[in-house]
């Protein structure tokens, strides 16, 4: 049995990896909240964690194997939670840390994802001269999932149409949209991170999932193949997105909770697609497969397997 700790755990994100461990019926799982405990069923504990205190998080990590940050980064300035976090796990004994990654991999320049980046040096920085804490940084890039709104296979994961909605039949193409990408199904994600949990080995620092490798065109010409007929596809480009300008009629509608009511307008909105193309073109949706190579005999769900069933189904 293995006691995870997860940080960030009432997340919509953290709730399918929370669904995943469970299943496992082999290790006890605590969730953190900021916030007054709800009440725990049977086969989880919630525990009110104040990440501004590391002496506090000490005592409350304390006995924990493994801490799965799900933080949400862009609200912690300048990473003190994440950091009182890491330095809690160091002082408790916690053997491994997974940092609040889950998306992209590090280095591609993108405002939105600077927090995590800092996080990435911060940990290769203080394990530089010997191991302090065991760590890895789960990037599944793009959850398939939003593909395939409104008919998600996943439980939790909130969705919204990213770029290609087969819905409505319309998408935005980058340039000439062969820039490669990787989509992982949430579930899959959920499953390497359970079996990582019982994994005897160290745990690669940089933790890449490849559920399927593909491009915009491919899933443009898969989404019209699905849906019978022809999209209305909007052309941008490299350098007009690299402005922070985008020139579409249609603008995908970015309405997560994590986003305050009132900070989800139109240009709330444009500003993320416009850094989504941003990283398409730099290639930070292009993960590596390093859990992959760790699980071969793990079978990952393809994106036309994973489409035609959401929509076929």
């Amino acid at each position: 049995m293995v006691k995870v700790a997860i940080a960030g755990g009432t997340g919509n994100v953290a709730s399918e990896i929370i669904d995943a461990i469970q299943a496992t019926k082999k290790h006890e799982i605590t969730i953190l909240t900021r916030k007054q405990n709800p009440i725990s069923p049977p086969s989880l504990r919630y525990v009110t964690a104040d990440y501004t205190s590391r002496p506090s998080l000490v005592s409350t990590l304390r006995g924990q194997d493994v801490v799965l940050s799900f933080l949400v980064v862009h609200q912690d300035e300048d990473n003190i939670a994440q950091k009182n976090l890491i330095h809690a796990c160091i002082e408790a004994g916690v053997k491994r840390f997974a940092p609040s990654e889950w998306g992209v991999s590090n280095g591609g320049g993108i405002p939105p994802y600077a927090h995590k980046d800092e996080i990435a040096e911060y940990l290769a920085e203080i394990n530089k001269d010997k191991k302090v804490l065991e760590y890895c940084l789960f990037q599944p890039s793009l959850f398939m999932d939003y593909f395939a709104h409104p008919y998600s296979l996943a439980t939790h994961l909130h969705t919204w149409p990213l770029l290609i909605d087969l819905h409505r039949r319309r998408a935005i193409r980058l340039d000439d949209g062969a820039q490669p990408i990787v989509l992982t199904a949430i579930r899959d994600v959920a499953a390497v991170v359970a079996l990582a949990l019982d994994d005897p080995r160290e745990w690669p620092r940089v933790g890449g999932i490849r559920g399927s490798a593909t491009t915009l065109n491919e899933l443009i010409a898969l989404g019209e193949e699905i849906r019978g007929e022809k999209f209305a596809v909007e052309e941008v480009s490299g350098e007009d997105v690299e402005r922070g300008e985008l020139k579409t009629n249609w603008v995908p509608r970015m309405d997560h909770p994590v986003i305050p009511v009132e900070e989800r307008t139109e240009q709330f909105s444009r500003d993320f697609v416009v850094m989504f193309l941003v990283g398409i073109g730099r290639g930070v949706w292009d993960v590596g497969g390093q859990w992959n190579e760790r699980l071969p005999a793990y079978r990952f769900k393809g994106v036309e397997e994973y489409l035609r069933e959401a929509w076929d189904g």
